[in-house]
């Protein structure tokens, strides 16, 4: 077996085994929620911040790498929302759903762990490059758009999106993790023996923690009715955002690391994000589940395949 393919195989596999510990009752739902938190809320914040503080990401070439990936998000909102109002018929506000659910790439739970077992540390600095934009600019996005379409024809004060957005980032977890390991690396000072102890012991649990998170969240999720769409918008996430992803990462030059991590964060399924965002706007929660659960099921297949070309252009 390629290494290629036993690192999918192992990373998903992870996920099955949560998703199995829920299926058979091993674990309940409320020790799912604990572990997503752990992970969400301690040791992915940890792991960020250390990568900030001992990075070196020179080369990374930051600026064509996010307008690749982040040009390549837009498409695919824009297709997903096309989707659900135009050939499903819904509502403008279950169309920013569709889009946010096509383009919004499990960056964290799944694609953390996956990126560093794929790529090495090497390949996790380029995507921490993306993951400290990501979320705050899908996040900004997802509440202009919502305020677009789901308030007709009320106003929409500026200031009430700004202080929603200022509200929503700063109270993430993983923001803090971000910003407090760039503020440490500005002051140039070395971590303490000890902080650097402690850090590393719950940093390194974060991908095989937040994989089994995620499966047993899965499990909790599940599908119910929404299937033809959400089968739609799962095609959308897995072949043409990483396609679109690929064709702007040659025309950009990007270097080979950048352009590969760039490829594989874009063929990414669609995390539970998606579905909060939906139940935030009160609207299309099921949609955005289904979507995520089959997506991430058939993500074992895509992302691999993805995983094989980008090696095999970029060496």
């Amino acid at each position: 077996m390629s290494p290629l393919i036993e690192t999918v195989l192992f990373v998903f596999g992870l996920v099955a085994l949560g998703y199995l510990a829920g299926l058979t009752g091993y674990l309940k739902a409320e020790a799912g929620e604990a572990i997503a938190e752990f992970a969400v809320g301690v040791a992915m914040p940890l792991l960020l911040f250390r990568t900030m503080v001992n990075a070196d990401f020179h080369g990374a070439a930051p600026w064509s790498f996010w307008g690749a990936y982040f040009a390549a998000a837009a498409v695919t909102w824009a297709a997903g929302h096309l989707v659900i109002t135009r050939v499903f018929g819904r509502d403008a506000r279950a169309g920013v759903v569709g889009g946010v659910s096509s383009a919004f790439s499990n960056l964290v739970l799944l694609g953390i762990p996956f990126v560093l077992g794929t790529f090495g540390p090497n390949g996790f600095e380029v995507l921490s490059l993306l993951v400290s934009v990501h979320l705050p600019t899908m996040i900004m996005a997802s509440i202009i758009l919502f305020e677009i379409f789901g308030r007709g024809d009320e106003h929409v004060h500026p200031l009430r999106i700004i202080r929603s957005f200022f509200r929503k980032m700063f109270s993430n977890p993983l923001i803090v993790g971000i910003m407090a390991g760039w503020v440490w690396r500005v002051t140039g000072l070395p971590l303490p023996a000890l902080a650097v102890r402690l850090v590393d012991a719950l940093a390194d649990t974060a991908g095989p923690v937040a994989l089994f998170a995620m499966g047993l969240g899965l499990r909790r999720f599940g599908i119910s009715g929404n299937v033809r769409p959400a089968l739609a918008l799962s095609t959308l996430k897995l072949l043409l955002m990483p396609a679109v992803a690929l064709g702007l990462v040659w025309l950009f030059g990007l270097p080979p690391l950048s352009a590969k991590v760039a490829v594989v964060a874009a063929a990414l399924p669609s995390g539970v994000n998606s579905y909060l965002i939906a139940t935030q706007f009160g609207t299309g929660q099921a949609l955005a589940s289904n979507q995520m659960t089959i997506a991430t099921a058939c993500a074992v297949v895509t992302t691999a395949f993805w995983l094989t070309v980008v090696v095999h252009i970029f060496g």
